[in-house]
C-alpha cells in the first residue's frame, strides 16, 4: 500500500507525498497543543451524532471510551505524534481507529478538518482567556490595593518627562489601571466573539447528514452556532482580535515597565523592586537590574509582530478555506503564552513595590512643580491668568538664579512680582498643600484617590460576580 493511501485524503492520489513536503505541510508539532479541545469536540460531536440516530449508542460510547484513553495518553507523554498523519486531529483519529476498530471512521461523519480546527482554536482561545483574564484580575487587584496605601505618597507628576506639578504614587497607579480596565473589557468582549461555534459547517457547505448543531454547541458550552457555513471554517478574526487585545495590553506594560525601569535608576530612586524580580551583573557587582520590566518592555515587539502575521496571512485570502490558515496557530500561541506570562509577572511583581517616599518628596520639591498653584493663586485674588502667568514664570526665573523653589522663597521675595501675594500663598505652595486642592473626581488628592480604589474595588468586584 503506497504512504499516499494511508492517509486520509489519499485515495484520489497516484503518488505517495514527497518526503519534504509532508515535512513542510505538516503542523502536528504545534497544532498538537490542541489535544485536548480536539477530543473535547470530538465527544461532542459523537454525542449529537448519536441522538440524531447516526451513531448507536453503542458506536458513541467505544469513541467515548476509546478518546479518553487517547486523552491520558497524551497526558502522560505514552502518544506517538506522527509527522505523516499531518496534524492533530488525524493522529488521534488514526489512534482512535488503531484502539476501537471502524467504529473510529466513524466519528469523522458530517465534519471536516475546516471546521474542527476552528472550533479546537475556538475552544483552545476560550479557556486562554479565562486563564488571562484571572491574571488581570490578579493585576488589577494588586494596584487598587498599592493605590490606596500609598493615597498620600507624593511624588512628581511629569509631561515630557518634565517636572510639572506634585501628585501622589497612588494617583500614578491608579492611572495603570485605568489603561487596564479598558484592556479588560476589550478581552471580555473579544470572548463573546470567540465563543461561537463553527462546528457542523464541515469543509464549507454544511453537512447532508441531519445533525443537531445546537446540540453540539450546549455540549461544548458556546453561546450559538455560526450562522455561514463559509464564514464559519475561514473565519480568523477572534484571533486577530485577540492579538490586536494583546497588542494593547503589552503597549501599556511596556509604558509600565518603562517608569519602573526609570524609577528605579539611581538618578530617579523613587522605588524599590524586590530581588526576586532582578538580576546582577557579570561584572559590576553593584548592579541590580530590573529584568522583569526590560523583559516585558521587549515581548511588546513581538507580540505586535503576531497582529501584523495574522493581518498579513487573512489580507488576500479567497472564501473558504485555505492552507495559509495553518500558519495562525504558532503566532497566537506565541501571543497567548506572552500575555500570560507577561500578566503573571507583573501581578506578583506589582504589590511588592516598595516606593522610597522621601526620594520622590524630594524629586517633587525641585523642578518648581507648584507653580500652577502659585498662579490659580493669583487668579482667585483677581489677576488675569495671563498676568498670573507672566508673574510666576518671573518668580521661578528668579528661583532658578537663586536656587530656591517656590516654597523657600520669603514672602518679600515673592512680593517683588506681584504685592497681591500674602502670607497665606505658602498654603498653596506647599507639596501637600497643592496635591490637596485637586480634591474633585480624578484628581489627585488623597481622598480622591481612595474614593477612586475603592471605585475600581467595587467594578472589580462586580465583574468577578458576573454583573
Amino acid at each position: 500500500m503506497s504512504q499516499a493511501t494511508n492517509q486520509s485524503w489519499g485515495g484520489r492520489f497516484s503518488e505517495p507525498t514527497d518526503a519534504f513536503v509532508a515535512r513542510f505541510t505538516a503542523s502536528v508539532n504545534f497544532d498538537q497543543r490542541l489535544a485536548p479541545q480536539d477530543i473535547q469536540g470530538s465527544i461532542a460531536h459523537a454525542t449529537m451524532l448519536a441522538r440524531v440516530g447516526v451513531l448507536t449508542d453503542d458506536e458513541r460510547d467505544a469513541i467515548i471510551n476509546g478518546l479518553n484513553e487517547i486523552q491520558g495518553e497524551i497526558e502522560r507523554g505514552e502518544f506517538n505524534w506522527s509527522v505523516p498523519l499531518e496534524d492533530v486531529h488525524m493522529n488521534i483519529e488514526a489512534r482512535l481507529t488503531e484502539k476501537i476498530g471502524i467504529t473510529g471512521k466513524k466519528l469523522h461523519t458530517g465534519r471536516s478538518r475546516n471546521d474542527q480546527v476552528a472550533t479546537d482554536i475556538r475552544l483552545f482561545m476560550r479557556d486562554e482567556i479565562d486563564v488571562i483574564e484571572v491574571e488581570l484580575k490578579r493585576l488589577r487587584e494588586g494596584m487598587i490595593e498599592l493605590a490606596d496605601r500609598e493615597a498620600e505618597t507624593i511624588m512628581p507628576g511629569f509631561t515630557h518627562l518634565q517636572t510639572a506639578q506634585p501628585v501622589t504614587f497612588g494617583h500614578h497607579i491608579l492611572a495603570w489601571q485605568e489603561m487596564l480596565a479598558r484592556d479588560h473589557e476589550r478581552l471580555l468582549d473579544c470572548r463573546k466573539r470567540v465563543n461561537v461555534m463553527p462546528l457542523g459547517a464541515a469543509a464549507l457547505a454544511g453537512t447532508t447528514y441531519p445533525i443537531d448543531r445546537h446540540v453540539t454547541a450546549e455540549l461544548l458550552g458556546f453561546d450559538r452556532p455560526t450562522e455561514n457555513s463559509l464564514d464559519a471554517v475561514s473565519d480568523r478574526d477572534f484571533a486577530i482580535e485577540f492579538t490586536s487585545f494583546a497588542s494593547i495590553l503589552l503597549m501599556h506594560l511596556s509604558r509600565m515597565s518603562e517608569e519602573l525601569v526609570l524609577w528605579t535608576s539611581a538618578q530617579f530612586n523613587f522605588i524599590d523592586l524586590p530581588d526576586r524580580f532582578c538580576t546582577g551583573s557579570s561584572i559590576m557587582p553593584q548592579k541590580k537590574n530590573p529584568d522583569v520590566p526590560e523583559l516585558v518592555r521587549g515581548k511588546t515587539g513581538r507580540v505586535y509582530g503576531h497582529l501584523m502575521s495574522l493581518l498579513t496571512l487573512m489580507k488576500s485570502q479567497p472564501l473558504a478555506y485555505n492552507k495559509d490558515n495553518q500558519e495562525d496557530k504558532e503566532p497566537l500561541f506565541d501571543a497567548v503564552d506572552t500575555v500570560r506570562d507577561c500578566l503573571k509577572a507583573f501581578a506578583d511583581m506589582v504589590p511588592a513595590i516598595e516606593p522610597k517616599k522621601a526620594s520622590m518628596y524630594e524629586a517633587a520639591r525641585r523642578g518648581f512643580s507648584t507653580a500652577t498653584d502659585l498662579a490659580d493663586y493669583l487668579v482667585r485674588k483677581g489677576v488675569a491668568f495671563r498676568d498670573a502667568h507672566e508673574i510666576v514664570g518671573q518668580s521661578v526665573a528668579y528661583g532658578l538664579k537663586t536656587e530656591k523653589d517656590l516654597s523657600e522663597m520669603s514672602l518679600e521675595e515673592l512680593q517683588q512680582f506681584s504685592d497681591i501675594i500674602e502670607q497665606d500663598v505658602f498654603e498653596v505652595l506647599t507639596l501637600e498643600g497643592s496635591v490637596a486642592a485637586r480634591n474633585h473626581i480624578g484628581g489627585t488628592a488623597p481622598n480622591q484617590v481612595r474614593a477612586a480604589a475603592q471605585r475600581a474595588r467595587e467594578a472589580l468586584a462586580a465583574l468577578k460576580a458576573g454583573a
